[in-house]
């Protein structure tokens, strides 16, 4: 079907001082380069050694911060940051508070300090577009990644401004999920995906019992012993800091209709349509058709801006404003990530103030 292309970052849109031609042109008095389907690019010419990074940082803080709540995202190239330490030195200049992962749908590795890998996905398969925890009552503002080993080809975190998402998609669309929100619905096993043990933090069943109370998330015990939960959450908020409206939330990417077809029909047939390791629905419980996610991924692609990586890159996302992507590759990818800046859906202005809260 044919959707009308959503816009991408004000960052992105012409202006009458502006030069002709598709070429970059600098942004403000850090000089990013606006290009036409990338993120803005900060470009560093002058080497910063390590010892010197939490400095450089630190003397440009607010104008990042800045740039951050202008274009949603700030791809830093040219500092040469190629560890975990170093990343997570930028980390604390940028959000002294970070946070951990709770109910991840795969696994990541700890790396050092507040620095964790990007989850284990296959790297044959897309990662689809997704803002961090946007399920949870408590997610990141602000996600610092830095690519340490760049792939051989592939691999590039695109990104989407939620924002221009919201507002290309179909009028209808966004109303019932404005209405109704959206519920993600998770069955946890010991043969795919994260159990429920690695995904709470917990061992025994009255914590993840306790868990699942504070987080508004009703949960019911399988004969197997595994375990099945459902939350309700907004799909539109309002930025904190800016208060503009977002599309917000992980419909698309943990749907069944994302899956690929061999994968979505085996999993159907090794658990049934409702133990699915997770899917989604609206907030009233009706199901998703295939249309529907084929609308919102339509929109996303769209909006998408894209730039491979290079070893040393670190990229800035304001992860409420900016929904982000993996895309497959071949070769060895190591990126790491920090989730910081922790916010609370109650300071969103969701739609509906009962999905902030446990019933």
């Amino acid at each position: 079907m044919t959707q009308t292309p959503a816009k991408t970052t004000a960052a992105m849109e012409a202006t009458e001082d502006s030069p002709p031609g598709p070429g970059p042109r600098p942004a403000d008095d850090l000089g990013l380069e606006l290009v036409p389907g990338k993120p803005p690019i900060l470009r560093i010419t002058e080497a910063v050694a390590p010892a010197h990074l939490s400095e450089w940082f630190g003397e440009r803080k607010s104008r990042l911060e800045a740039a951050l709540l202008e274009h949603g995202a700030v791809l830093i190239r040219g500092l040469g940051v190629g560890d975990a330490a170093s990343l997570g030195t930028i980390a604390g200049q940028l959000s002294t508070t970070g946070m951990q992962e709770r109910e991840a749908f795969a696994r990541r590795r700890t790396l050092a300090g507040p620095v964790v890998s990007s989850l284990e996905w296959p790297s044959d398969q897309p990662m689809c577009m997704h803002h961090e925890l946007s399920y949870g009552l408590t997610f990141p503002r602000l996600l610092t990644i830095g690519c340490f080993t760049a792939p051989s080809s592939g691999g590039a975190t695109g990104l989407a401004d939620a924002e221009a998402v919201l507002d290309a998609l179909p009028e209808s669309v966004v109303r019932r999920f404005t209405e109704h929100g959206w519920s993600l619905l998770r069955s946890y096993n010991d043969l795919v995906g994260m159990t429920w043990q690695e995904a709470f933090g917990v061992t025994d069943r009255a914590a993840a019992e306790a868990h699942c109370r504070v987080n508004g998330t009703t949960y019911a015990w399988q004969p197997d012993g595994g375990l099945r939960t459902e939350q309700r959450r907004s799909a539109v908020l309002r930025h904190p800091l800016t208060g503009r409206r977002v599309w917000f939330n992980q419909i698309a990417f943990l749907n069944e209709w994302t899956m690929d077809p061999a994968v979505r029909e085996y999993l159907v047939m090794q658990f049934g349509g409702l133990g699915l390791p997770f899917n989604t629905r609206y907030g009233d419980g009706s199901p998703l058709d295939a249309e529907t996610i084929e609308t919102i991924n339509a929109v996303y692609e769209a909006a998408t801006l894209r730039e491979p990586w290079q070893p040393g890159d670190v990229l800035l996302v304001d992860n409420i404003r900016m929904a982000h992507s993996r895309e497959p590759y071949e070769g060895q990818r190591d990126v790491g990530m920090v989730l910081g800046a922790p916010t609370s859906l109650a300071d969103c202005s969701p739609t509906h103030p009962s999905f902030t809260a446990a019933s």
